[in-house]
């Protein structure tokens, strides 16, 4: 299918956006933290028309199935639905009051911890950006998909998928202040050292829009609430002697929070001096905090990072929500292979569904296509 074949007339307007893949700092962007991620190359591209009328349509190349229809005064937050929440949510952030035709091909996978729905999300708002001259910066585009998915869909994620699905650069992390959205590009030559980053998609697919990440950030909100601080803020001394006016469950999410922020401020340096080890030992340790202080590690998950760390893997976690999805390891060039049959074999052994394996080098953020 294209555009053209389903809607009968050619695009106004194309523009793409791509997943991503956080190389350290999860859970930690709605607590003001710094997270490392990088884009990678999967992308989404939305094709975008626009109509005389109120309606809206939406088709997807990935669901051969009757266009979506809805219009635009007929958007209500957090109503029933699919996919379609996402795009439209953009739409009803962004005040657009005119009828759209709108063509998507998502290739970030689905349910893989790599941010479709950021993907999703950026793309359209790029689009309109453009095609209704909204001149919004990245920031504010950032902040206006993120209140898509809060308040139009119901997923209280943070702010680092969209931000780095906007102002990623190829062959760079993009260390981001999720506080002021300040940023700063980190080298990220992996290729130089011979190394290469091994993306894990276990196929356990997961779920956001369930109460268990929002139990989460409303625990670290509980517990900076109680202390009087942020995450960001706190110490682990200060959490550690504010332990008792905090529930356990309070205080081992708190926990990661505060640990977790700390590894990405020292993943930053590791990587600037080219000290590989020590990136892969702080990747590991980020693996550990989430399966053990945060709960959102799966068994799926687990063997993966325990798989690739005894095959060589200089460091391995799961990157992401959690409860699924992807698992990241840092390998030799000339062990990748190794380290595939490795986890194919753990995965088999467990009675698990084979996993997907593909590499992505750092890659370019959202841009258009056609303007």
């Amino acid at each position: 299918m294209t555009f053209q074949s389903v809607f009968g007339a050619d695009p106004d307007i194309i523009a793409a956006a791509p997943g991503r893949v956080n190389l350290i700092g999860e859970h930690v962007d709605y607590s003001d933290g710094y997270v490392l991620p990088f884009a990678i190359s999967s992308r989404t591209t939305v094709s975008i028309k626009k109509r005389p009328d109120q309606k809206i349509r939406l088709a997807s190349a990935q669901r051969n199935t009757a266009i979506f229809e809805t219009s635009i005064t007929d958007l209500k937050p957090k109503s029933d639905g699919k996919w379609e929440r996402y795009p439209l949510g953009v739409i009803w952030v962004l005040g657009i009051k005119e009828g759209l035709d709108i063509y998507v091909d998502g290739k970030v996978p689905l349910g893989a911890g790599l941010s479709s729905s950021a993907a999703l999300e950026c793309s359209v708002a790029t689009a309109l950006n453009a095609l209704f001259n909204l001149n919004l910066d990245l920031k504010d585009l950032a902040r206006a998909t993120q209140r898509a998915e809060n308040e139009f869909v119901g997923v209280p994620c943070g702010i680092m998928d969209q931000s780095i699905s906007l102002m990623g650069k190829a062959g760079h992390a993009l260390l981001l202040d999720c506080r002021d959205l300040s940023t700063k590009l980190v080298k990220m030559d992996l290729a130089e050292s011979n190394l290469e980053l091994l993306i894990i998609d276990t196929q356990a697919h997961h779920s956001l829009v369930d109460g268990g990440y929002a139990e989460r950030r409303a625990a670290c909100e509980s517990a900076a609430a109680k202390l009087g601080k942020s995450m960001r803020e706190l110490s682990l001394e200060e959490l550690e002697a504010g332990k008792s006016k905090l529930t356990e469950t309070e205080y081992r999410r708190a926990r990661h929070a505060v640990t977790e922020i700390a590894r990405v401020v020292k993943c930053v340096t590791a990587l600037e001096s080219k000290d590989f080890d020590l990136v892969g030992y702080l990747i590991n340790k980020s693996h550990a905090s989430l399966r053990d202080d945060y709960n959102v590690s799966c068994p799926e998950l687990d063997v993966a990072v325990d798989a690739a760390i005894a095959a060589g893997a200089i460091g391995a976690r799961m990157v992401g929500g959690g409860f699924g999805g992807s698992a990241i390891a840092l390998v030799k060039q000339s062990e990748i292979e190794k380290t595939k049959t490795a986890v194919m074999a753990a995965f088999a052994s467990n009675g698990f569904k084979a996993p997907r394996f593909f590499e992505s080098l750092p890659s370019q953020g959202a841009e258009l296509i056609l303007n």
